[in-house]
């Protein structure tokens, strides 16, 4: 049985309290060097972030990579747009239904993959005031069961 060698560096918990995903996919970042030396130290956040899809192209904006310490003038802008590295018929498949009304592409985690950087990315719809409140007694609800079950287990 192989092991998964995965090592989180940022998540987007905020995504799944505003979306609701309905595909996930698993994409490339074109980096530079010193990009990657910084988010192996964990500096990266994918908080404010989205996607587009330009002329058959997916870029991210607004993720913040903070500059290397030790670099020097091969730094880059810590919030430059990034490509993505996904297959033609994916992005196909997401401007299809980005197109769409109410869809969009949402960053949910930023993780090392066998020393590959990868970003989890998900077609995603927009929760509505109600379904947010719904998500929140759920939680609650699941929270409490699971402090009862502890208290009666002790």
């Amino acid at each position: 049985m192989a092991k998964t060698s995965r090592k989180l560096v940022a998540n987007n918990k905020k995504a799944s309290h505003d979306y609701f995903f309905e595909e996930t996919y698993e994409a490339g970042i074109c980096l530079a060097g010193t990009e990657v030396k910084s988010m192996r130290m964990g500096k990266c956040s994918i908080k404010e972030s989205f996607i587009r899809i330009d002329r058959g192209e997916a870029f991210i904006y607004q993720m913040h990579v903070s500059p290397y310490e030790k670099g020097n003038i091969m730094n880059k802008d810590p919030i430059r747009p990034r490509k993505l590295l996904l297959h033609k018929s994916e992005i196909r498949k997401l401007s299809g239904k980005v197109s769409q009304a109410g869809y969009t592409i949402v960053p949910v985690e930023v993780y090392f993959s066998h020393g590959i950087v990868k970003l989890k990315i998900a077609l995603a719809k927009g929760k509505k005031l109600y379904d947010k409140r719904q998500t929140i007694a759920k939680k609650d609800m699941r929270r409490e069961a699971e402090r009862d079950f502890k208290i009666r287990n002790l």
